[in-house]
């Protein structure tokens, strides 16, 4: 166990500039040290992500196969929530961890590529550059508001209830349709919720997640920056 002046001092090394949030007990090198482990993997899962998702939109036999199956559509969606069991079970078993990571990202892949496969390129376009200023914005905002002491544990139960509506919401959206508005509102309620845990998954991982976690610390992560993008690219389709 680190002593506060060893915290204080930068865990004997890393000097008090390193330090990422003032009642840190733990070596900041260590910790540095897994985040950019987890944002490597991150960064990985969204390159896979473009590149098979591009395959899909712009090889259109690919799309109207998947589009035209029912068969291929049900697995398709289905198969990320089925591997998500085995990962966290498996999230710090090596090398079968880094397996189930990549069955679970290709699959998530697909579905974005499906989702963006009938879109115009101008919509993904938009809501591609808008997620990516949110994330890094949201993410430096996060790491600056842990160095001065604040917390956002105190959002995880209410993002889980928000997160419960709105998948309520979209069952409603299924059952009785209600048009471009509908899909508007349910863009902009699911963006505000996925940028709520974007701050959330970064301060656990800044705080809470385990070093032997950063499979999980990444699957979360890279969940909310799809569902961000899903999102915006649902409001924007709307919109045009």
């Amino acid at each position: 166990m680190f002593r506060k002046t060893d915290v204080e001092s930068g865990g004997g090394g890393g000097g008090s500039s390193r330090t990422l949030y003032p009642t840190m007990l733990e070596n900041p090198q260590l910790r540095w040290s897994f985040i950019r482990k987890v944002y490597s993997i991150i960064t990985f899962q969204l390159l896979l992500t473009v590149a098979v998702a591009s395959v899909v939109v712009f090889v259109r036999p690919v799309a109207n196969f998947f589009v035209g199956s029912t068969q291929g559509l049900i697995v398709l969606m289905i198969v990320p929530f089925i591997t998500l069991c085995p990962l966290y079970c498996y999230r710090q078993k090596h090398p079968l961890n880094y397996f189930l990571l990549l069955i679970f990202t290709v699959t998530l892949a697909f579905a974005v590529g499906l989702s963006c496969a009938f879109v115009s390129g101008k919509v993904i376009l938009e809501a591609f550059i808008l997620t990516t200023v949110v994330v890094i914005s949201l993410t430096l905002y996060t790491f600056w508001a842990a160095r001065r002491g604040h917390d956002f544990s105190f959002l995880g139960p209410f993002l889980f209830g928000a997160l419960l509506v709105l998948i309520v919401f979209a069952l409603i959206q299924i059952l009785f349709p209600l048009g471009k508005l509908g899909h508007m509102i349910y863009g902009c309620l699911a963006a505000i919720i996925f940028c709520g845990y974007i701050v959330y998954d970064t301060d656990n991982l800044i705080k809470r997640f385990s070093y032997d976690d950063y499979i999980w610390a990444s699957v979360c992560l890279y969940l909310d920056i799809i569902n961000l993008f899903l999102s915006l690219v649902t409001v924007f389709r709307a919109a045009d």
